[in-house]
């Protein structure tokens, strides 16, 4: 057994005791699987916690729904990152998809998901599902009034990942869009990130006319509160009393009816932080 810590900042992180599974060096990154004896195995690209068998759900389904209730007819999908498969699993679970595209950079992390992460990457091989081994940032601009959903599963903003986090990426993305389009990504912890989901939130803000913050809380993840912003300009993503007959559809275990009826409800400080970007 060994001891796995990710340093959050330079004061404080998570240790796990663990076992190491599998660990390789792709193209891009440092991979490690560790099992564990609380979150069951753990992918982790450079030192950083991506999913785990035990919460992943949490991530996978409030990175996923929302945007996908609030759609009013969601059939072509693109999930940019999101190599281990979880939120292609959560779209695919609304019968309107007719098509979804994952764009990873790093093939490496779509194969060590598959061979170690099955109840995660279960929906890869859907026959609705097409992946290309492509970097999102130049993958998008060939894909201009396309897509009905755009959701970025994007790892932290360091390294190839920190383009994604800025205006000019977000401008492609709203090219990227049909008419009603929705777009959605993950934007760091309020607590530990205060920074990176600051400046997110600012930049898309600036490219979409209609954007809000929800939350939700993930054991694995800095501070536990994480961030997701969802924008459009054609969609009212605050008006959460549409489309609710969809939720009754859903099998899921964090994403519900009261969430979704409440999704934008902040906490006064993260109001604060959103008010100065």
């Amino acid at each position: 057994m060994i001891w796995f810590t990710e340093h959050w900042t330079e004061g404080v992180g998570l240790t796990v005791k663990a076992s190491e599974v599998k660990r390789i060096k792709s193209k891009y990154q440092e991979i490690l699987v560790l099992d564990t004896p609380e979150f069951g195995k753990m992918l982790i690209l450079d030192g950083l916690v991506q999913t785990t068998e035990r919460d992943e759900f949490i991530y996978h389904e409030m990175l996923a729904h929302p945007g996908m209730v609030m759609h009013p007819n969601p059939e072509r999908i693109l999930i940019i990152g999101g190599g281990d498969g979880g939120t292609v699993r959560e779209v695919l679970k609304h019968r309107s998809v007719k098509e979804v595209h994952l764009c990873e950079i790093d093939e490496e992390v779509i194969l060590v998901s598959e061979k170690y992460f099955p109840t995660i990457s279960e929906k890869l091989k859907d026959p609705k599902v097409k992946i290309f081994i492509e970097d999102g940032n130049s993958f998008i601009e060939e894909k201009k009034d396309f897509y009905d959903l755009i959701i970025m599963d994007s790892s932290d903003p360091v390294g190839t990942s920190q383009v994604l986090f800025k205006r000019e990426f977000y401008e492609k993305v709203k090219n990227s869009l049909r008419k009603n389009g929705i777009m959605v990504a993950q934007t760091e912890s309020p607590i530990l990130q205060e920074e990176y989901f600051s400046k997110a939130f600012s930049e898309i803000r600036k490219v979409f006319r209609n954007v809000g913050v929800y939350l939700a809380y993930i054991p694995t993840y800095p501070s536990g509160m994480w961030s997701f912003t969802i924008a459009s300009d054609f969609v009212d993503i605050k008006d959460t009393s549409q489309n609710t007959a969809r939720l009754k559809e859903l099998k899921t275990k964090y994403f519900c009816d009261s969430i979704y009826a409440c999704l934008f409800s902040l906490p006064k400080f993260i109001q604060e932080i959103i008010r100065k970007s």
